[in-house]
């Protein structure tokens, strides 16, 4: 049965870093209380003017020079991202443009902190399909430019970054082994530039964005009763168990909730791949930054890895990748 392989893994984050302490200048928070609640050391901000396409520009094109390939022969590109450059052209077209891949199709994919996990799942569907043989899925945020820093509940969490995978079809099963996918839509725990619809006809109307927000509590509440029995369910499905798996790559939403993802799982905590420490909440880029991590660090042949993606909609799912 015809599948994908990843060929090489790239990410790209800002060279400017902000430090907890750096906050705690322009916000009344703490240090000591970011690390305790959080996890989060430092994070990534884009303080240079790139946006979202640039950062993903920078991954892909770090991950293409680790292949044989040219963005020539790239033919699909996915970006997922919960924070493009505008609302047209798609962030995926822009990259497209600044790599030169003239013969690839491009889209974005909007599902919040899940998009690495969602993104994968269906680059892999059209190379399964024989039509297609090389893709390029990233998934890269700009969170700075949302957040409102007055608002110490949500934006001391969260930092820039992009990630990049590139995948080809092969003839064999591929890296993909398995995958389930949810949405939600009842529960609805971030906000973040909900667009109002006019109320009345007047030369005065203009957009009314919403700033972005999180329900800190409901989101912590959301995960753990949901994520880790999904990840058990989803693994028996398949007559495995958490012990089965090699590596764990969640969402890097908070450090503490990854632990507590773990303990949950009876799993060891040195199994889970965590960048948010540096890094903070990249949104759908901490997945896909940790398994270009991870790739560096240890080799995969033989291991099993699996991504769990959580975030704004309510969505979640679980990829299990084996090498």
């Amino acid at each position: 049965m015809p599948g994908s392989q990843i060929l090489a893994s790239a990410h790209y984050v800002p060279k400017d870093v902000v430090t907890n302490h750096d906050l705690a200048e322009i916000m009344d928070t703490s240090d000591d209380w970011i690390q305790s609640h959080t996890g989060i050391k430092t994070r990534h901000i884009s303080l240079q003017g790139e946006n979202t396409s640039d950062l993903a520009t920078k991954a892909a094109k770090l991950a293409l020079a680790k292949t044989t390939l040219t963005a020539a022969d790239i033919d699909l590109i996915i970006v997922t991202t919960f924070t493009p450059d505008g609302l047209a052209p798609s962030t995926a077209a822009l990259v497209q443009r600044n790599l030169k891949a003239e013969n690839a199709w491009a889209y974005d994919i909007m599902t919040a902190c899940s998009g690495f996990v969602f993104g994968l799942s269906t680059a892999d569907k059209f190379l399964r399909s024989g039509m297609y043989r090389h893709a390029l899925v990233i998934s890269a945020e700009v969170n700075s430019k949302m957040m409102d820093f007055t608002d110490r509940t949500s934006t001391v969490f969260f930092g820039d970054g992009a990630g990049a995978v590139v995948l080809s079809a092969v003839a064999s099963d591929g890296v993909v082994a398995g995958e389930e996918m949810r949405t939600i839509g009842d529960a609805e725990v971030v906000h973040s530039g909900r667009i109002a619809p006019l109320t009345s006809l007047s030369a005065d109307n203009y957009p009314q964005i919403d700033a972005f927000s999180q329900m800190g509590h409901a989101v912590f509440d959301e995960v753990t009763t949901r994520i880790p029995q999904h990840i058990r369910e989803f693994l028996a499905g398949k007559d495995l168990t958490p012990a089965d798996v090699d590596y764990f790559i969640p969402h890097q939403a908070n450090l503490r909730l990854i632990e507590y993802i773990a303990d949950a799982l009876d799993a060891p905590i040195a199994k889970f791949a965590t960048n948010i420490v540096r890094y903070g909440n990249t949104s759908s880029a901490g997945i896909a930054i940790g398994l270009d991590e991870l790739h560096d660090a240890v080799d995969l042949t033989g291991k099993r890895v699996l991504l769990t993606g959580y975030g704004a909609g309510f969505t979640y799912g679980s990829l299990l990748l084996e090498f």
